[in-house]
């Protein structure tokens, strides 16, 4: 059974598309070849030709500042193909306010982070206590808990530690360039640590009496609470102080936070950096009509887009099967090939593919000798049922192809950039930039949508060719859009914070479903 994927944007790169992309199983050609079929005016065959499928090492790191973390991931998973795989989180904080009067005598009560991870909506669990006992003036109240398990990647039954750290960098502007594996100084002494069970909620209070509400959060998040005395002495005991007079000065002053997770193997999950929230609640003398009383007060940090994001990433490959294979010059064979793709997200190995010269050669032969009209030609791999199918861990769904070429109107310089098949087809019936088959089964196979590129390659002259193929590009990871639909752009993907991976069959000879470029083309 084939799993169907629905993704719908427009394209707009050199030229403005408006297209629904729908990613099916119906074995279809794209509509640039389709009219070869009408009336019977031509014969429709399929085969298989060879490629070349090799590793691309990214050496563990890949640009994960705020300009690529939509989205960030945090905790660490540990399994024998890929290795131990640990993502911590770093951000800026700014005062919401600048040169803040926290009142006479002011004393914090608490502060808490908010962290707000992805999970699963559908299945919510509720408590009810009828006799809770509000702190705050020792209320009689209702306390009602809606409990949801985060989206999980690894093992999700683990149980992991979360800690906070006062970052001691300076963590720059929000639009510098940062990789993954930078490291940041940070202060030893945690501000908070809590032992995290896997599950979100939020908290609905209500009094007895009339049935109005104390307090209320209406997102599932994660609430860890920080050292009261950090912030007393941080924040509090600085008013009027030059340090908390601009930005500039803040966040020079308190210059982040570090999220990360003690243990090395447990789950990896998402979270959304720009929806974080800091509060410190504290209390300050009040005077009215002669009497002062301790007034609660709420003090709210800016977390948001304003801030520096960082994902912060280490790996522990030694022993795994990707290190095995990159020790035994298993990785990177640009000229035959590698028996075994290790594609990962978050920095780790991406995917070449590369139409050897002697497919392009035999399809040549066929166009100008039987006048054989490539109609689709779609690049096929395998989950590799040894080494990767024996775990339970889902099937990848999100993948981007882009393509390396030399750009010819532009003195030969090697670029990156979309495929021929993005910028010129995609706008027609049928076509998906990958289809997904047998996610269900304990060997799924893709298929990569290469049509123009190949075209180009053996129904063109080079001078034809503005932009000559070197080799396609496969990652972990979705084409990012803009609020209009329009792909961001080719450099714009959920790559940096994509968690998932997957062992796929290369060049492995002795393999019937090796990677492969399935081509029908049409005869007269």
């Amino acid at each position: 059974m084939t799993y169907t994927i629905k993704r719908t944007f427009a394209i707009f790169f050199l030229a403005i598309f408006g297209s629904a992309l729908l990613y099916n199983c119906e074995p279809d050609p794209d509509t640039l070849g389709e009219q070869l079929f009408s009336d019977g005016a031509a014969q429709g065959n399929e085969k298989s030709f060879e490629v070349i499928g090799f590793n691309i090492d990214n050496h563990d790191s890949i640009r994960s500042d705020a300009s690529k973390l939509t989205s960030a991931a945090l905790g660490a998973f540990k399994e024998g193909q890929f290795g131990m795989q640990r993502a911590s989180y770093i951000t800026q904080l700014r005062l919401s306010s600048y040169n803040p009067d926290f009142g006479t005598n002011a004393q914090v009560d608490s502060v808490v982070l908010v962290i707000k991870p992805t999970y699963s909506s559908d299945s919510l669990t509720t408590t009810t206590d009828e006799n809770y006992v509000y702190p705050d003036g020792n209320v009689d109240a209702k306390k009602v808990v809606n409990t949801y398990p985060v989206n999980k990647y690894g093992r999700a039954k683990k149980q992991m530690t979360l800690q906070v750290n006062e970052v001691l960098d300076f963590l720059n502007s929000p639009t510098d360039s940062v990789k993954s594996n930078k490291t940041y100084a940070i202060n030893p002494t945690p501000l908070a640590t809590k032992v995290f069970n896997g599950k979100v909620s939020t908290v609905t209070i209500t009094k007895d009496s009339d049935a109005s509400s104390l307090f209320a959060t209406t997102t599932p998040a994660i609430r860890l609470q920080l050292s009261p005395s950090f912030f007393q002495s941080k924040i509090i005991a600085m008013k009027g102080k030059p340090e908390l007079q601009d930005a500039s000065n803040f966040i020079r002053y308190f210059r982040g936070l570090r999220i990360s997770v003690l243990e090395d193997d447990g789950y990896l999950m998402q979270i959304s950096p720009n929806d974080m929230e800091l509060i410190m609640y504290y209390k300050s003398d009040k005077t009215e009509n002669g009497t002062t009383t301790r007034a609660q007060t709420t003090y709210a940090f800016a977390l948001g887009s304003a801030n520096a994001h960082i994902g912060q990433y280490e790996y522990d490959r030694s022993a795994s099967a990707v290190d095995n294979a990159k020790n035994s010059g298993l990785i990177g064979n640009r000229s035959t090939g590698d028996p075994r793709l290790y594609t990962q997200g978050m920095g780790g190995n991406s995917m070449g593919i590369k139409i050897p010269d002697a497919t392009i050669n035999e399809l040549k032969q066929l166009y100008q000798n039987n006048k054989a009209a490539i109609i689709s030609a779609k690049v096929r791999i395998y989950t590799d049922t040894n080494d990767w199918n024996q775990n339970s861990y889902a099937k990848p769904t999100a993948f981007t192809i882009i393509q390396r070429y030399i750009d010819r109107k532009d003195n030969n310089k090697l670029k990156f950039g979309f495929t021929s098949d993005l910028t010129d087809i995609a706008g027609s019936n049928n076509f998906a930039i990958y289809k997904s088959f047998d996610l269900d089964k304990s060997q799924a196979y893709y298929e990569f949508t290469v049509t123009k590129s190949v075209k180009d390659l053996v129904e063109k002259s080079d001078s034809e060719v503005d932009k000559a193929l070197q080799y396609f590009k496969i990652d972990m990871g979705s084409f990012l859009t803009t609020s209009t639909g329009a792909l961001a752009g080719f450099q714009f993907t959920s790559r940096a914070y994509a968690r998932e991976r997957a062992v796929f069959i290369g060049n492995d000879t002795a393999n019937a479903n090796r990677i492969s470029l399935r081509v029908i083309y049409g005869t007269k």
